[in-house]
């Protein structure tokens, strides 16, 4: 049996399923064409936003877990056109199957809060949004997946309201 956590960690637990609920919420009762369906003038689409909070919470655990090599920088067009593909749902992709990686995403980021040294740090890759020579220990990594989760269910609920007057809250 697991101890359950406690403290911090069940503070980032506790903050993590929150924003994750938010986020979830948004997407409840949608078919698969209104996952795809922008909204705004934005290119965000909720289904998109779904799988880049699950591929952006992947790559910042795998992050606390080998170092900056986990985070691939888009250095050139190719790069940047491959980053915008996490925004959408690509063919082939549905927003059951996003739903269901974002799941497993879930279930390993907070495995990893029961266990990791939350002072553990590794140095920042080189990208133009990082201050040169900066670090990240788990415990900030942790607060920024909380932080980029919450940003991006606020999104999600404008799209949704957009779409068909739906509020996650309120």
């Amino acid at each position: 049996m697991t101890t359950p956590a406690s403290g911090e960690r069940a503070d980032l637990l506790e903050s993590l399923a929150a924003q994750r609920h938010f986020l979830r919420v948004t997407v409840q009762g949608l078919t698969e064409e209104q996952a795809r369906q922008r909204t705004t003038a934005s290119e965000l689409t909720l289904g998109g936003l779904i799988k880049h909070v699950a591929g952006q919470e992947e790559k910042w655990v795998d992050f606390i877990l080998t170092g900056p090599g986990a985070m691939a920088t888009p250095t050139d067009e190719a790069g940047f056109a491959k980053w915008a593909e996490e925004f959408r749902l690509l063919p082939g992709e549905t927003l059951a199957g996003v739903l269901e990686r974002y799941a497993e995403v879930a279930r390993r980021t907070d495995d990893l809060v029961a266990t990791v040294d939350l002072d553990l740090s590794h140095p920042l890759p080189e990208a133009p949004w990082f201050q040169k020579g900066a670090h990240r220990s788990a415990r900030r990594v942790l607060l920024h997946i909380v932080a980029e989760t919450s940003q991006h269910a606020g999104h999600a609920d404008i799209l949704r309201e957009s779409l068909d007057g739906q509020k996650t809250m309120g």
